[in-house]
């Protein structure tokens, strides 16, 4: 019968000067970078859309994205560490290509729309992609208050995609297909 390990269920800082721990940590600015910069985008994204109710979505989630900046200092101070921000080359090139697409449709479309829509995509699934692997590795060192944490804000991009998508397939992507 084989063996399972336990995963421990505490902070237990064994891994707080390990290799593992560091990229965590990197990896950790480098998500931060990301929202610091998408909360300034969102609301560029929100005065370019033409449906009402995609810039309400985007001024939705320009509120949530605030409150990940703040969830992830409280990361951080759990962490003992300073909430600083790395580059991220990803969200910089993601949202370099929203404003490709503003700059690329016409105002008052639904081809806009549609073009927006596939762009705040792409960012929450590198979002999701980003926070679920941060929680398993938190998961892993036993930092299980961030644990927490991370996997609130998991749900809450998994939510704003559910959202997008559903906005899409109710209206713009046909009105866009009309157009």
């Amino acid at each position: 019968m084989a063996t399972q390990t336990k995963k421990p269920t505490g902070n237990t800082g064994k891994m707080k000067d390990s290799q593992f721990h560091e990229f965590f940590i990197d990896e950790l600015k480098d998500i931060y970078w990301a929202e610091k910069h998408l909360v300034k985008a969102l609301p560029k994204m929100q005065k370019a859309a033409t449906s009402t109710e995609l810039a309400a979505a985007f001024e939705k989630h320009t509120t949530e994205t605030q409150t990940h900046i703040d969830t992830l200092e409280k990361v951080f101070d759990l962490l003992g560490e300073k909430a600083t921000a790395k580059k991220c080359d990803a969200m910089a090139g993601l949202l370099e290509e929203a404003t490709s697409i503003i700059e690329d449709t016409d105002a008052d479309t639904m081809v806009r729309d549609a073009g927006l829509i596939l762009a705040a995509q792409k960012v929450e699934h590198y979002e999701i992609a980003t926070y679920g692997t941060l929680r398993v590795f938190a998961e892993n060192m036993g930092h299980t208050d961030v644990v927490e944490l991370l996997a609130q804000t998991l749900a809450n991009e998994k939510e704003t995609d559910v959202a997008l998508t559903e906005i899409a397939e109710s209206y713009v992507n046909e009105q866009a297909a009309a157009e």
